[in-house]
């Protein structure tokens, strides 16, 4: 019980007497996560949206593809994305690898379904309420997509603090094409299954108590997203 103690009032001065080595760590794991969810967001809206609005054969199952690809394992991801960084695969010669823009693909591959079946969702409905609207105006479906986006925002912001929780906990998918490597791909989750193994609990238990803090950030700021997007729905209605 005393060993543990001292690991963790070690870890509590590493977070409080800050840490170069630490702070570093949390700083790459949050641009890498940041880019990875803006750039699902430019993906991932404009194909949900569109889903929810356009009407063509095989619709049905683009949706149901999507929605598994939400549950698609990291680890295979990070396999995918592996060979086609490789020397062997076909974008091997931008050698990408074990870079910090790997793991910002690999994030972005698992990040983009989920923002793109949350924002399906929303502006499913949303273009159901204002389906005799549009018609009235002579806005085609495809039209409309800007139009709803615009109009969901606060309710998209949910999916992408839901892209972003997905993103900063990842481990499996860029452990393999990060490589985990010092001061280059070393982030919090790969960094604490690093440090576990080699019975570094200070820095193990600092970075945990780190990405706790961030996940519970995230979530507060998905309730009062949630709660400002309710709001507003009943001031319009």
């Amino acid at each position: 019980m005393q060993g543990l103690a001292s690991e963790f009032s070690l870890a509590v001065a590493l977070i409080f007497e800050g840490d170069s080595e630490l702070w570093a760590i949390v700083l790459l794991s949050l641009k890498v996560s940041v880019f990875a969810v803006l750039i699902s967001a430019l993906i991932g809206m404009p194909v949900g949206a569109a889903l929810a609005v356009a009407r063509f054969p095989g619709r049905r199952s683009l949706i149901v593809l999507m929605n598994a690809l939400m549950g698609f394992p990291p680890v295979v991801v990070g396999l995918l994305v592996y060979l086609m960084l490789s020397r062997s695969g076909p974008l091997g010669v931008l050698e990408l690898l074990y870079t910090p823009t790997a793991m910002i693909i690999a994030q972005v591959v698992l990040v983009t379904p989920i923002v793109a079946a949350l924002t399906r969702q929303v502006i499913e409905m949303l273009a159901e309420e204002y389906s005799e609207q549009l018609r009235s105006l002579g806005v085609s479906r495809l039209a409309s997509v800007p139009v709803l986006l615009w109009d969901a925002r606060l309710a998209l912001v949910t999916a992408l603090l839901a892209g972003f929780g997905r993103a900063i906990a990842e481990v499996g998918a860029v452990i393999i094409v990060g490589g985990n490597i010092n001061h280059v791909t070393r982030v919090m989750t790969t960094t604490i299954a690093l440090e576990t193994s080699k019975g570094n609990l200070a820095l193990a238990l600092a970075l945990g108590a780190i990405l706790i803090g961030i996940a519970v950030v995230v979530n507060a700021m998905v309730s009062a997203a949630s709660l400002r997007a309710e709001q507003e729905g009943l001031r319009h209605a």
